[in-house]
């Protein structure tokens, strides 16, 4: 069984429609049955939370739908490593490539657990990919794992 390192913006497709779910959703599916482990950093909870909140606060989501989304998210959640083990890494690649630290857990995390990171962020898939070729885009993956 492989691992993978997910980050909030593949998650976040397993719960809402947006562009890039059915991709989304084969990874998923392959981590609800055993087929592979996905990882985040502690920070994917909050993260994924908040967008189910700001969805709500902008009439994108009923209370009802984000509280949907928010207990499906308890039940589904990725592996999470506690970030006290992987900020440090985290803040000099953050240092480094000028990104944010929040983006730099999920490659840390990655770097250490010596997989792949998925995103759907093309902004930090474009500033990582050339240094990191473990950074795969969301839109390129495939069933295969």
């Amino acid at each position: 069984m492989g691992s993978l390192v997910v980050d909030a913006s593949v998650v976040v497709k397993w719960f809402l429609p947006e562009e890039g779910r059915q991709t989304a959703m084969v990874l998923h599916d392959s981590f609800v049955y055993g087929e592979i482990d996905l990882k985040a950093p502690a920070i994917l909870a909050p993260e994924v939370a908040n967008v189910f909140a700001k969805r709500h606060r902008r009439k994108e989501l009923t209370v009802e739908q984000a509280r949907k989304a928010f207990l499906l998210l308890e039940r589904r959640m990725p592996l999470l490593a506690p970030m006290d083990d992987v900020l440090p890494g985290a803040y000099n690649l953050s240092l480094l490539h000028q990104l944010p630290v929040y983006d730099c857990l999920y490659l840390a995390l990655a770097m250490q657990e010596r997989c792949d990171l998925v995103t759907a962020d093309e902004r930090l898939f474009r500033a990582t990919a050339p240094a990191y070729p473990f950074v795969r885009l969301l839109s390129s993956f495939r069933k295969a794992v």
